[in-house]
């Protein structure tokens, strides 16, 4: 079964739909706008200014249901080394892509303006909104779905799969691996940005449990005053 996707094209009248989802946007959110230059491309992206602000809006009965975070509401610092890595590898052009848990969608984008074509997906579908809106921004094509990566269902394929900074709860780190492997094309590849986690080397230990080999790239990333360090860890499958 195909994924239900919501296609993103910023041709036509964009000034126009960025003004209509913006004000969408504004009337739920306090919002910031931030800027990154990637290879030479230079991106704009919309967040929310505050996230925990939005704790508020989780009920107990919601919380208890799902323990969901809004995680997807930051710009995460993995992301950003993620999409800096896309753009100036261009490994991605021409290929396949999916994204998991994308948040704001700035690595999708990223790959899109490389020439892969993406499908964008967050368990959140107020991420989505902002996908769409950061996508139109940034004048590149893709496509949207909500996807819970505990269910993933269908035999659809990807030539790579990326995600930044999932690996943030144990529960979650056997059904990414599983999503990875259901979702993963045959000689494809998955790129995973992590903070260097504790929860990482547990993930790391699943993904070979699984039959895929490792490669890992450390890279750092300037946070404000800070130096952030991340790993892209490069999965493929060990052949037979």
């Amino acid at each position: 079964m195909p994924f239900d996707r919501y296609r993103v094209q910023s041709g036509g009248l964009v000034d126009d739909e960025l003004a209509r989802i913006r004000q969408q946007l504004a009337a739920e959110y306090d919002l910031q706008e931030v800027s990154y230059r990637f290879a030479e491309s230079d991106f704009s992206f919309l967040s929310v200014l505050d996230s925990y602000a939005l704790l508020d809006r989780i009920s107990p009965e919601e919380f208890v249901k799902d323990e969901q975070m809004p995680y997807w509401a930051e710009i995460w610092p993995a992301a950003v080394t993620l999409s800096r890595q896309i753009m100036e590898t261009g490994e991605l052009a021409g290929k396949s892509v999916i994204e998991l848990g994308a948040g704001v969608g700035i690595a999708s984008i990223a790959a899109a303006r490389s020439g892969a074509r993406v499908l964008t997906t967050d368990y959140s579908t107020e991420a989505l909104k902002f996908v769409a809106y950061n996508a139109l921004r940034n004048r590149v094509d893709l496509d949207t779905c909500r996807l819970d990566w505990r269910l993933v269902k269908g035999d659809e394929k990807f030539d790579s799969i990326i995600a930044a900074d999932v690996l943030y709860e144990r529960v979650n780190l056997l059904p990414i691996v599983t999503a990875i492997d259901a979702l993963l094309a045959e000689g494809g590849s998955a790129w995973i940005a992590d903070p260097r986690r504790r929860l990482a080397d547990q993930f790391l230990e699943l993904v070979q449990e699984n039959g895929f080999r490792i490669s890992e790239k450390r890279m750092y990333d300037v946070e404000g005053d800070q130096t952030v360090a991340v790993t892209i860890y490069k999965l493929e499958r060990v052949k037979a």
